[in-house]
């Protein structure tokens, strides 16, 4: 939490008996001090007595002030030893700033660097992760309920910020520039390829037969031939002659036709396919009056309203399953994020892919950002309330720094020791 302007620390439990054991551990360490200072003004004392002493004093002479020197060592780190401005003491309080930016550009370069980073993403399997997630049911029926919430309110910011319209005019420029004639006469020479023009065949074929026969058909097909015979036929009827016999022929004909899959009609009928789609693709007139077409289908108000009431109806219905009327759309959307779960689980190729990308995108993040992140930790360790963080260090490994000083003292003791024999031996010599 932030203390006039300064990040403050928080002790847990666990700092706070970690705490207890350094104040115990210092004031053992302090008794073994004031202990040995005891023992050499003792022993000092007593000298004359026995030479003995003297290698007692020794001792416990080194001993105090390798105490005292350790002790200095130790408070200088963190403070001030009792209060005095002495030089080079209170090293991380006056370092505070130095620290911060060394940590962050520590940090920026060992732990931050591309080879490191990379050969660490690298062995998290992050499709697997994604997969196992999203075939868990309740896990997809609840990221499919938080995706219903956002819909709305993406919809409407899309409509409020212009991004509708906007995408709205891009989708009809491109609609605009898309040469139809070349799409068409590929779309028709796949069909006439595959052979299912034949089917169209058959049906025109049905359909002008079944208009032949009908009875206003033949009536009027019979007035236009009586209208065209000379006077003499028609006194012997020779229109309904002529007319029967043409409707026999053209039965006739097209029932071959329809019956016969190798008939030679059905050829003609291809090669004239091919040539009418060999003119859509070349000819300057076909393309346009398809250009036209597209342009006329395009401005007619039903396609605006069409649009506008297509999208009135999936912003009500999306509205709906959000706000929990309808589970149609949610229990839907979970579906496709269960079965997404399992065929990426089931696809190696598929996870791997996926695994290279993020790898990719996260490396190229982390190394655009990562001069932020070095700044970032500088600025936080720089607004940390230094006091309180020296208290908590302290208390996290200033038991272990406490022992240097018994250490210090053990280890000044016998070299005082060492360096009082040495002398005594000198002068036995």
């Amino acid at each position: 939490m932030a203390r006039n302007g300064k990040f403050a620390f928080d002790l847990t439990g666990s700092d706070a008996l970690r705490a207890a054991e350094l104040r115990r551990v210092k004031l053992l360490a302090t008794l073994v001090l004031v202990g040995c200072l005891a023992v050499f003004v003792t022993a000092k004392a007593m000298q004359h007595l026995h030479p003995a002493f003297g290698f007692v004093a020794a001792f416990a002479e080194a001993a105090t002030i390798g105490g005292l020197a350790d002790w200095y060592a130790v408070v200088a780190l963190f403070r001030r030893p009792l209060g005095l401005p002495i030089p080079h003491t209170a090293i991380i309080q006056n370092n505070q700033h130095r620290i911060a930016d060394k940590l962050g550009e520590f940090i920026e370069e060992h732990f931050l660097d591309a080879a490191p980073v990379e050969a660490k993403l690298r062995e998290v399997d992050f499709a697997s992760f994604i997969a196992e997630w999203m075939s868990d049911r309740k896990r997809s029926a609840d990221l499919a309920r938080f995706v219903l919430r956002l819909l709305p309110e993406a919809m409407n910011a899309t409509e409020t910020s212009g991004l509708k319209t906007f995408v709205t005019r891009r989708v009809m420029t491109q609609l605009q520039s898309i040469n139809l004639a070349p799409l068409a006469a590929g779309t028709l020479r796949t069909f006439v390829k595959q052979g299912r023009h034949q089917a169209l065949l058959d049906d025109l074929l049905t359909a002008v037969h079944g208009a032949l026969t009908q009875p206003e058909t033949m009536t009027a097909f019979r007035a236009k031939v009586r209208d065209e015979l000379p006077t003499l036929l028609k006194l012997y009827r020779a229109d309904a002659f002529l007319v029967k016999k043409i409707m026999a022929s053209a039965t006739a004909f097209f029932d071959e036709v329809r019956n016969d899959p190798k008939h030679p009609f059905r050829d003609e009928f291809d090669r004239m396919m091919l040539s009418f789609v060999d003119r859509m693709a070349t000819d300057p007139v076909y393309s346009g009056r398809l250009d036209g077409l597209k342009r006329d289908l395009l401005a007619r108000p039903e396609l605006s309203d069409l649009a506008r009431n297509v999208w009135s109806n999936a912003k009500a219905f999306i509205e709906k399953s959000a706000s929990g009327e309808s589970t149609v759309l949610q229990h839907h959307l979970a579906n496709v994020f269960v079965e997404a779960g399992g065929a990426l689980k089931s696809d190696a190729e598929m996870r791997a892919e996926i695994n290279q990308g993020l790898v990719m995108v996260l490396r190229s993040f982390i190394a655009e950002q990562k001069s932020g992140v070095s700044t970032f930790i500088a600025d936080q360790v720089k607004s940390w309330d230094m006091g309180q963080l020296i208290s908590l260090i302290e208390t996290n490994v200033g038991k272990d720094l406490q022992y240097i000083r018994f250490n210090g003292t053990l280890i000044g003791g016998l070299a005082g020791l060492a360096l009082y024999t040495a002398e005594v031996l000198l002068r036995l010599v």
